[in-house]
């Protein structure tokens, strides 16, 4: 199981903490490298986490050794349907202080906010 540990701090000391728990060592991608070991759902939660925690697509299938093709079939239901609930329950108890800083969605920005101001924008002639 992947751990992510944070302790209370800014968003800048988060990511710094966050990027160094991302980036597999040298043993590790060697190991990685080999055969390709198939994800379970513990592994679908830690993904949403790593995922929720702004970690990057690249480190995450580097970490876990996998095609970047199958955090997306996690991320879009494809596989492992039920692991985004698991993995919000699993976020709030380890993360509670970053709870109210994080979309627990696949999309960071909501798209329905982008939709509402481009009415706004056609006033601005008139």
């Amino acid at each position: 199981m992947l751990e992510f540990r944070v302790i209370n701090g800014t968003n800048e000391e988060l990511r710094s903490r966050v990027a160094v728990l991302a980036c597999p060592s040298e043993s590790e991608t060697q190991v990685n490298a080999g055969a390709a070991p198939a994800l379970g759902e513990a592994e679908a939660i830690e993904i949403w986490i790593g995922r929720w925690l702004r970690l990057r697509p690249k480190h995450l299938a580097a970490r876990f050794g996998c095609d970047p093709k199958r955090l997306y079939e996690i991320w879009w239901g494809e596989r492992f349907p039920g692991s985004r609930g698991k993995a919000e329950a699993l976020f709030r108890e380890r993360y509670p202080h970053a709870v109210d800083r994080t979309a627990f969605g696949y999309r960071r920005i909501p798209a329905v906010a982008c939709r509402a101001d481009t009415h706004r924008q056609l006033k601005l002639f008139e």
